[in-house]
């Protein structure tokens, strides 16, 4: 592959330390991913923890007045939280109460209102993104409880992105754990390589969803990688990059946050409004 193709750090953003590494440029290009193990103090962690189970109480406390509705069997609650509204996924077991995912929620706490903006993430996302100038485009929180969080099947993100954004390809994600993260507890997953053919085909006809889980001929699961990662790491991934993770079988929790960049003063996937990130250029 020609070193052409490989993202750039803007000359003005490229002598900073927490900016995009060569040998990161290069797994981004050729495997769609990389990580940083071991990003964020244990007491950093604590307090995103703490911070966590602060959104996850504003969130279970709004489920009341929730608009509720089931997707392939599985629970969504359309909640607000004062002035922020986010979409609430359920665990899949029947009648559970468990909360799976909250989207968007970086605004129900300031800890993760300030993370968005924590240059060891914006840096390299300047990058990635392709732009000095980046804004968030959607943000995440998986929970993971023990021994009930269930599985994400595999899947790509841009096959459902590219219904709201036309620069699938300057949509990078990046994924930051909680918690210690191991196979038994359902770890991240990535497909090497597989980001390489864009957006692929999904499963048609195994319901609503279907077609946003990706083709299982489309890829070899023997390329998968796992992100066995401590607490307060960073994995970067492209949006076309296949991915996923298991159920969380353990006495353990594996919570993460998932965060998603675009060019600077676009807005939000979810929200009308655009959330600029990290100090100007």
């Amino acid at each position: 592959m020609n070193d052409d193709s490989f993202p750039r750090a803007p000359e003005s953003r490229s002598d900073l330390r927490h900016g995009l590494r060569p040998e990161e440029a290069r797994a981004w290009a050729e495997d769609g991913f990389f990580f940083r193990p071991a990003c964020f103090t244990a007491e950093e962690v604590a307090a995103l923890c703490e911070a966590a189970e602060r959104v996850v109480a504003l969130a279970t406390g709004a489920l009341r007045d929730a608009e509720g509705y089931a997707i392939d069997g599985n629970a969504y609650r359309e909640a607000r939280v004062g002035e922020w509204p986010c979409t609430v996924q359920l665990e899949h077991q029947p009648g559970s109460k468990t909360l799976r995912v909250i989207e968007p929620f970086h605004g129900l706490d300031p800890v993760f209102e300030a993370l968005v903006d924590d240059p060891r993430i914006v840096e390299p996302m300047r990058s990635l993104v392709g732009d000095d100038e980046v804004a968030l485009f959607t943000d995440k929180i998986n929970l993971k409880r023990p021994r009930e969080g269930s599985r994400f099947s595999w899947h790509q993100d841009s096959p459902y992105w590219a219904h709201f954004h036309e620069e699938l390809d300057r949509l990078p994600n990046v994924l930051i754990t909680l918690d210690d993260a191991h196979e038994g507890n359902g770890c991240f997953r990535v497909i090497r390589g597989s980001h390489t053919r864009g957006p692929l085909p999904g499963r048609e006809g195994e319901g609503v969803l279907g077609p946003l889980f990706t083709h299982p001929d489309l890829f070899d699961e023997n390329d998968a990688v796992l992100a066995e990662l401590p607490a307060g790491s960073l994995a970067f991934f492209s949006p076309h990059t296949v991915h996923g993770s298991e159920p969380n079988r353990s006495a353990e929790a594996r919570r993460a946050v998932v965060f998603t960049y675009q060019p600077g003063h676009a807005r939000m996937f979810k929200l009308p409004r655009v959330r600029p990130a990290g100090a100007a250029a």
